[in-house]
């Protein structure tokens, strides 16, 4: 709950009583690898805080491909925030690549504490603010550049995540063949 708690401080200011607040209306969730936090064609209806493990946001492209669009790490908030916010079904899958504990809130409790706490919109705000500014910035490099070059970003991006998960998700990430990204990493070592 600490690191949950010390996340959140790093964007506004939470009295004790505040704090006793957000941590009542959590629980703990673990999540095996491979398992999915929330799928496609469902609503999501929570916000998890991840705690140890990995996950990755992935879809399906109209040839039936797996594309992964962004990984997560411990110490970040987990959502597909377009279908939790407008509760409409979601277009993409939050998967567990590593086991994974999480810190969750039901949309119900997400929602208490939004209109409860003076503020707390103010902070969310900044969160996912902070979270939409990473996801540009990790992607936008990503475009324009060759293989191997998105490959080493990758690895400035993500360094605690390169050698816990499958060589299949950072290749279907960086837009590659899999065996592309072999003779890379081949080729840099």
């Amino acid at each position: 709950m600490k690191a949950l708690i010390d996340y959140i401080l790093r964007f506004g200011n939470l009295n004790q009583q505040q704090i006793e607040l957000i941590s009542s209306k959590t629980r703990v969730l673990t999540i095996p690898k491979d398992e999915y936090f929330s799928e496609a064609g469902k609503i999501s209806r929570e916000v998890g805080f991840i705690v140890e493990g990995i996950m990755r946001v992935c879809y399906y492209n109209n040839k039936g491909e797996e594309i992964t669009k962004y990984f997560i790490e411990e110490n970040n908030l987990v959502v597909d925030l377009e279908s939790f916010d407008n509760e409409i079904c979601s277009s993409a899958y939050v998967q567990a690549i590593t086991d994974c504990k999480l810190i969750v809130f039901s949309r119900k409790d997400w929602l208490e504490l939004l209109h409860t706490i003076v503020g707390w919109d103010t902070i969310v705000y900044k969160i996912i603010s902070r979270a939409l500014g990473q996801k540009v910035e990790r992607r936008s490099p990503l475009v324009s550049e060759d293989a191997k070059t998105r490959y080493l970003k990758f690895l400035e991006i993500y360094p605690n995540v390169v050698n816990r998960i499958p060589l299949s998700y950072i290749a279907s990430y960086l837009g590659i063949t899999q065996s592309s990204l072999s003779r890379i990493r081949k080729n840099i070592r």
